[in-house]
Order: structure tokens, then sequence, then C-alpha cells
């Protein structure tokens, strides 16, 4: 469930009553984000063109039909790669920390990402993205052509701060702490969307019905368990709620072993 509670702000609400607001991006930093994307294109373009030129020696009808062919899987399979890549994100909205989102929070599909990148070309008719551009400006969601049909938004890939947890972790014994390797493994693996669901799991916990609270921590621990997997002594006897507190202590806390 989701509502937006202003222009640029989009705010997803879990049925177990958790909020997670959303900052989306608006046209200007889309279409900045764009421009690097399309230097990019370009670049990879001009590299094309160099090669087939070589191979106009040979043949120039058949040289200009490869460039035709390979300028349009660059400029359809750069967005499209990128985004499934780096989960979101191209190399521009990377520099504008911007980044493609389910519009409810769901992991990003490939499907979603093949139809907004497909759609694109819509969106920049007749020039300049003039038709997503509007289209962006009108949308509650700032969403373009492409993303209101593959159910996406673009939002501010912010960085998250370090919060102070020492009233909701301190004195507690974290057993995962023991396996540095798999403790990286799992920092490495969590997007930035899925260590903020847990981290605000633990500190809204009170607040939340306590059938609720168990299931909120059940599916969040489940979908934990799937990405890292402990072994069997470092979980015997933790709570999915506890499990997902020593997670976010590996993700949050500030580390006193340098090896972790």
């Amino acid at each position: 469930m989701y509502q937006s509670s202003r222009t640029n702000v989009l705010v997803i609400r879990t049925p177990e009553g958790i909020s997670f607001p959303l900052l989306l991006a608006g046209p200007v930093a889309r279409f900045l984000a764009w421009i690097i994307d399309a230097a990019c294109i370009t670049v990879g373009a001009i590299v094309a063109r160099f090669v087939f030129t070589l191979v106009g020696f040979v043949n120039e009808d058949f040289a200009g039909a490869l460039f035709v062919l390979c300028f349009f899987l660059i400029s359809v399979g750069y967005p499209i790669l990128t985004e499934w890549r780096w989960r979101g994100q191209t190399i521009g909205k990377r520099l504008f920390r911007l980044r493609v989102m389910d519009v409810q929070g769901l992991r990003l599909q490939f499907s979603q990402i093949m139809i907004r990148n497909l759609l694109r070309f819509v969106d920049s008719l007749p020039i300049l993205y003039t038709i997503g551009g509007i289209v962006c400006f009108f949308s509650k969601r700032a969403q373009r052509l492409g993303d209101l049909a593959a159910n996406t938004i673009v939002v501010r890939d912010l960085y998250l701060q370090e919060p102070d947890l020492h009233q909701v972790l301190a004195g507690k014994y974290n057993s995962f702490r023991e396996y540095p390797h798999l403790a990286a493994r799992i920092r490495q693996r969590l997007s930035v969307e899925e260590a903020g669901i847990a981290l605000q799991s633990i500190l809204r916990r009170e607040t939340l019905d306590p059938v609720a609270r168990i299931d909120l921590f059940q599916q969040i621990a489940a979908h934990l368990k799937s990405v890292v997997e402990f072994p069997q002594e470092a979980v015997e006897g933790l709570t999915d709620e506890q499990y997902v507190r020593n997670v976010v202590d590996l993700l949050f806390q500030k580390r006193t072993n340098p090896s972790l």
C-alpha cells in the first residue's frame, strides 16, 4: 500500500503499519542524469563507428548496416543492462544518486526494466524527452510513460546515515560476528532499501501489534536467510526478531573489530 503525502514524497505502508517515505526524483534531476547516459551512449557509438570504419574498407554498405544495428543495441541495451546489474541505476543515475524502483517498494523485475526502457523512444518524442518530461511534470509520482507502463518510480538514492542503535542493541551478544566473511557478504548483497526495511522494523517494533510484529519479523528473517545463510550453531535458539536484530547490528553498528 502506498500514498503520496506530497508531490515529491511517496509513502509506502506495509500491512504491519510501518511507513517508508521515498523522496521522488523530479524531471530536472532525471534529465541531467539522462544527459550523462546519453554521453555514455555517444562514446560507445563513436567507438563502434571507428571499428566499423575499418570494416568499411572491405565493404562500406555492410559496415554501415552493422553500425546502425550496433548503435540500436547500444542505445537500448545500455540502460537495460546497467539498471539490471546495478539494481535500478545507470551511470547517470549513480552520479546524481537516483534509482529506479517498483512503485510499491518491491524488488525491481527485469520485465519492468525492459518495458520502461523500450517505451523510452515514445517518451523522447519529438525531441529531448518532450513527451516524457511533460508526463513526468504532471504525474503525481513524477513518472514518465515508461514508468507508468512498468509500474516503476525513480527515487533519490540517499545515503543511510549510521543511526544510534545503542538503546536497542547495547549489551546484546551477536553470534553472527563470529563469522566475518558472512557478515561482509550480507553487507554486500543487501540493497539500501532492504537494509532500511530491516532497520525500521527494529526501531519501530514496539509500536506494532503483537501478531503483526511476529509476522513481519518472520517475513524479513526469511528474506535475510535467503540472502546469506549462517551456520546452524549461529542461529540456534534465535527468534526471527533476534535474527533481524543481529543482521541490523552487522549493518549499522560501529565495528570494534577491523576484520568485520
